[in-house]
């Protein structure tokens, strides 16, 4: 019997108490959390088929749109989940991530809320 490797989630996210906040939640789910800060680096690791990728939709310095839109236009890719999280009154720039494909755009108070069980959903355990 051979043990089963953790599902991973990576994280393009630049914010530190955030981050801690991620770092719990996949501790608590068993989940491997990797933080990622280049967009070549998203697209390379994308191709090692995370359960998830957790966007900060106002990380300019990755363009998390771009990627979203390539991530989502790759075969290889196109079926990883992604959430982008921003400022709940940026209706306009939760418009374009879902256009660029993401597959939930949550305010950064509810994908607070809500990570233990957004995690626990990636994570196989249900």
């Amino acid at each position: 019997m051979h043990k089963q490797e953790a599902r991973r989630v990576l994280a393009v996210v630049t914010d530190l108490f955030f981050s801690v906040k991620l770092s719990e939640a996949a501790k608590r789910n068993g989940l491997a959390l990797e933080f990622v800060t280049e967009g070549k680096e998203v697209l390379e690791k994308a191709k090692t088929k995370p359960s998830l990728i957790v966007f900060d939709l106002n990380f300019e310095a990755a363009n998390p749109l771009q990627l979203i839109t390539k991530l989502k236009g790759n075969p290889e890719t196109k079926g990883i989940s992604l959430i982008g999280y921003l400022s709940h009154i940026q209706a306009e720039l939760k418009q374009q991530a879902q256009e660029a494909g993401c597959d939930m755009v949550m305010a950064r108070s509810a994908l607070s809320q809500n990570l233990l069980q957004i995690f626990k959903r990636h994570s196989g355990t249900i």
